[in-house]
């Protein structure tokens, strides 16, 4: 799964996504990419198994590129805790994605192939999504 080797806090302020991406929002390195449609937080575990899924419709043929990363950590308090005692322990990470930001790009598969599997990774996404062709 993603995480960042290094962070600079243990420990971040919750970014809440919204408005438009104003970077990364087209397709620069392959022929296809995959584009949110609406702001929210993704975490590692569903990058990871979008990107199984899509390696696996595509039998390993082609490239990818994920043009997301889990860089904010998500804290959490264990159950049956009382209020106070300052803030959790690191839960996981997640990626802040606003609307418009390209998720992933394909290239050196045909067009129907790339469409299907960004479609079956869509369903593994919390986010409406969008096929983009360059």
């Amino acid at each position: 799964m993603l995480a960042p080797k290094k962070t600079k806090h243990r420990k971040h302020f919750q970014i809440k996504p919204k408005g438009k991406s104003a970077r990364g929002t087209e397709i620069s390195f392959g022929s296809f990419g995959m584009k949110a449609l609406e702001s929210r937080w993704v975490t590692a575990r569903q990058i990871e198994s979008a990107r199984r899924v899509m390696t696996k419709y595509m039998q390993r043929g082609g490239k990818m590129w994920i043009r997301i990363f889990p860089d904010l950590v998500i804290t959490k308090k264990s159950g049956e805790i009382p209020m106070g005692k300052g803030k959790g322990d690191p839960d996981h990470f997640v990626a802040v994605v606003e609307k418009g930001r390209m998720l992933f790009e394909l290239e050196g598969v045909k067009e129907d192939t790339a469409k299907k599997a960004i479609e079956l990774a869509g369903y593994k996404l919390p986010i409406k999504i969008k096929f983009i062709k360059k």
